[in-house]
């Protein structure tokens, strides 16, 4: 089943935000908190990660019937690839790596603006070219 094209954008946005505060403030705990948000939303999908639940929940209602729908997969990839850098930022400020912390949550900030501003998932081009690729390997 399709899912509303606006969901993963607030998630977005959301997360955007987040990883910006942390970048400001250098909170390992509110990475911490995107990380599980992340791995949320790559085991169950988008749509039940907390920022998911939050817009059917609190957003969706206000806004009119959605007009453009997309599948469930590609976002929930970017979900894992999101997994991925968080995880890599939460090993870095642990191993005492900083740098590295910093490095792979500004990477995973400059994915999340760009789908929250342009509409444009680096997560979900991702699939699509592992999916294409994979189906000429055949």
């Amino acid at each position: 089943m399709d899912i509303d094209v606006r969901g993963p954008r607030f998630g977005a946005a959301v997360t955007a935000v987040v990883l910006a505060a942390v970048l400001v403030t250098g909170s390992v705990w509110l990475l911490a908190w995107q990380t599980l948000a992340f791995a949320l939303g790559a085991a169950g999908g988008v749509t039940r990660s907390p920022y998911g639940v939050l817009f059917r929940a609190v957003v969706r209602p206000r806004l009119g019937p959605p007009t453009e729908f997309e599948p469930p997969e590609p976002p929930r990839f970017a979900q894992a690839v999101g997994l991925g850098f968080a995880a890599v930022g939460l090993i870095g400020h642990a191993m005492g790596a900083d740098w590295l912390g910093l490095a792979a949550t500004g990477c995973a900030l400059a994915a999340a603006f760009l789908n929250a501003a342009f509409g444009y998932c680096l997560g979900c081009e991702m699939y699509l070219l592992v999916r294409r690729l994979s189906v000429r390997t055949q």
